[in-house]
């Protein structure tokens, strides 16, 4: 008989939703034929999507990986938030609990709310930017990027070269390159930068974070040149869960810790609370100088509405105000990371191209390494987001050639290096079963990749062409 110590094996933890399910919302599982249908551009005019997931009805799609905004289930205690929705015109006590909380998780001095992100980028692009000037940042983001254009501002790439590259395992391929953004100041001058843009975590380079060490550096060089720093927030929760489990510093500290210190570095950010703060609507600018804050409050009862529900309902401010204390817990958001990777993990068992490391929010399908054969002017990323839904029912995002868009001064095709497809995870909607059915319907899409031809774009909208543009087969 032995008494010596048994050893466990060694094998990776599963990780659990840190909450069981109330409600149920059914949902309708389509034929093939009935998604050609839906998906293709034949029929009354604009009756059908021309390959286009933005314009599906979502009561035609089974599982919906469009985006993370506004997708997110509310829990319970959100819920009851909103029966304490206070409808008052003036100085909601809603707006008073979403401004305390604003203040406590995140940091800020001074709380403008908006009824979603791009609300804030407005107002914030019409007090600081004038016509050419130029917002650095870590790569672009669609709606950001156009209203710094439509200020008249002009935005310049500061990102590290691996953010451009799917298959570098870079830990931070959100770090902001410091030589790049130097010789952009020492080249246009500081007086020409009102801000610099920072994001966490990089929606367009495949969800990838910044490291507190850079984003301190950044800070830093930025105070020399008398230079402010603005935050794109809307997942900086997801930026400080990989600070906790990439940067040896902060592996012991809480997510709410963080993310605090995280936004120090910033003086001020951009908020879309429709995915981070768990709400389907609503948003905030913040910002700690008074002066500017004082510009913005007068801009949004222009815009938005007063300035104390700027655009949202009493009881969607408190929703989340209720939703931002949800989304510091570390449980919270090791489990919703973990289903992101999850997902992740069975792809690349499977040797289907992926964006790696695997980001916070979403699994990005490398489309030109997926579909080599469909050159980059004929939307290969496009049209593997609509295989998908034809052969599954699941809706992805194009993040590639259509959502780059057109050069402001030659109006010619922006070739981004990354030509990506985004299979979105909203917050505590969907379960295991469901990546599992998704991941399945890859490795078939995958498996048939080569019967597959590219698209030609039949309609193109003024701004923002992904959302509405139509195609049809070439």
């Amino acid at each position: 008989m032995t008494d010596a110590k048994q050893t466990s094996p060694r094998r990776r933890r599963s990780w659990a939703e840190p909450y069981k399910i109330k409600v149920v919302e059914p949902l309708k599982i389509t034929t093939h034929a009935e998604r050609e249908q839906a998906m293709s551009t034949t029929g009354y005019a604009y009756a059908q999507a021309g390959y286009n997931t933005f314009l599906l009805r979502s009561e035609d799609v089974y599982i919906d990986l469009l985006t993370d905004s506004g997708t997110s289930a509310m829990s319970d205690y959100q819920w009851a938030g909103m029966m304490l929705g206070d409808e008052a015109y003036a100085g909601s006590k809603n707006f008073y609990n979403l401004e305390a909380s604003i203040q406590k998780y995140y940091g800020y001095r001074h709380i403008v709310p908006t009824h979603q992100g791009r609300g804030a980028e407005n107002i914030l692009s019409q007090i600081l930017i004038k016509p050419g000037d130029y917002i650095p940042g870590n790569m672009y983001f669609t709606t950001t990027r156009l209203h710094q254009e439509l200020a008249g501002g002009t935005f310049v790439d500061v990102i590290i070269d691996e953010a451009h590259d799917a298959q570098s395992l870079h830990p931070f391929k959100g770090n902001v390159d410091l030589q790049k953004l130097t010789d952009l100041i020492e080249r246009v001058g500081a007086e020409r930068i009102p801000y610099i843009n920072v994001a966490g975590t990089v929606n367009m380079a495949g969800g990838q974070p910044i490291s507190m060490a850079n984003l301190r550096a950044v800070y830093q060089l930025a105070q020399t040149y008398g230079i402010r720093i603005i935050l794109d927030a809307t997942r900086a929760v997801e930026n400080a869960y990989f600070i906790q489990q990439r940067e040896e510093d902060y592996s012991n500290q809480a997510i709410a810790t963080i993310l605090h210190e995280f936004c120090s570095y910033t003086d001020g950010c951009t908020m879309s609370g429709k995915k981070d703060a768990l709400v389907n609507i609503g948003g905030w600018l913040a910002l700690n100088d008074y002066n500017l804050y004082e510009e913005a409050r007068n801009l949004i009862v222009i815009y938005e509405g007063l300035h104390t529900y700027g655009g949202m309902a009493g009881r969607d401010m408190e929703a989340m105000a209720r939703g931002i204390e949800e989304s510091v817990q570390d449980d919270h958001i090791r489990a919703r990371v973990g289903q992101v990777e999850y997902l992740g993990q069975k792809l690349l068992d499977w040797d289907i191209p992926i964006v790696v490391p695997i980001g916070g929010h979403a699994i990005y399908l490398d489309a030109k390494r997926f579909l080599p054969q469909i050159p980059q002017d004929q939307f290969p990323a496009q049209r593997l987001a609509a295989e998908l839904y034809l052969e599954a029912g699941i809706r992805a995002m194009e993040r590639g050639i259509v959502s780059a868009g057109r050069s402001k001064e030659t109006g010619d095709n922006y070739y981004p290096e990354l030509e990506l497809v985004r299979l979105t995870i909203p917050r505590r909607v969907y379960t295991q079963a469901h990546m599992d059915l998704t991941a399945e319907a890859v490795e078939e899409v995958y498996h048939n990749r080569d019967r597959l031809r590219g698209l030609k774009m039949i309609y193109e909208p003024k701004y923002l062409r992904f959302f509405q543009a139509r195609f049809e087969f070439q």
